[in-house]
């Protein structure tokens, strides 16, 4: 007689459980990808499990372009929020311009936003434009002034440099000059990285693990 009230109970239990997993109003969701999808609600987007619950919540920061060439393998290409590698990207605007950074797949921030513009982690790395703001001094009214360094980067899934490919030049850092910079290196397997040099052509190089 015990034995069938507890059936009973959960039997009970079992519809209140499912029903409080329900999420609504959703105006978009991606495929899939390393057991996540995301899900968007107005400008915001979440992350679901294959069970339907909400792994990471809604916010506003995951990146996304409505107008994404697929082809491209850099943030130009990414149309919804997705993981690969459990790294999902992330923006932050400063002074009108976009870096970006990594979250992980319990939605903590792993690399902090500094990228100018970064792939996708493929065969266990990411390539990069990195910025490095060095704060310079102050005038007047209490403006702030600063100096700029940039790199060609490989990033490792924990926000590590793992090579450094090159410096940048001629990026201009003000809202009405900046102009995406592109990126200039390519994983072409494991231990191989193709890195372009202008006015010269690819340059196909060995990674020292």
């Amino acid at each position: 007689m015990k034995n069938s009230r507890i059936t009973i109970t959960v039997v009970l239990i079992l519809p209140i459980v499912l029903f409080a997993q329900t999420i609504e109003n959703i105006d978009e969701i991606a495929p899939f990808s390393e057991g996540l999808a995301a899900v968007r609600r107005g400008e915001q987007w979440g992350f679901i499990n294959k069970q339907g619950a909400l792994a990471i919540d809604f916010r506003s920061d995951l990146y996304w372009n409505k107008d994404a060439d697929i082809s491209k393998s850099d943030v130009t290409g990414v149309l919804y929020p997705v993981f690969r590698e459990g790294r999902c990207l992330i923006k932050k605007m400063e002074h009108g311009i976009p870096l970006f950074g990594f979250i992980d797949m319990e939605g903590k921030t792993v690399i902090e936003p500094q990228f100018l513009n970064v792939t996708q982690f493929d065969m266990g790395y990411a390539s990069a434009v990195r910025c490095i703001k060095m704060f310079k001094g102050s005038k007047e009214f209490k403006f702030k002034l600063y100096d700029y360094e940039f790199d060609d980067v490989l990033v490792e899934p924990s926000g590590k440099i793992a090579e450094f490919l090159g410096k940048r030049e001629n990026i201009q850092m003000t809202k009405k000059r900046y102009k995406l910079p592109t990126v200039r290196s390519k994983m072409l397997s494991e231990n191989l990285i193709a890195v372009r040099i202008p006015d010269q052509g690819w340059e196909i190089r060995r990674l020292h693990h």
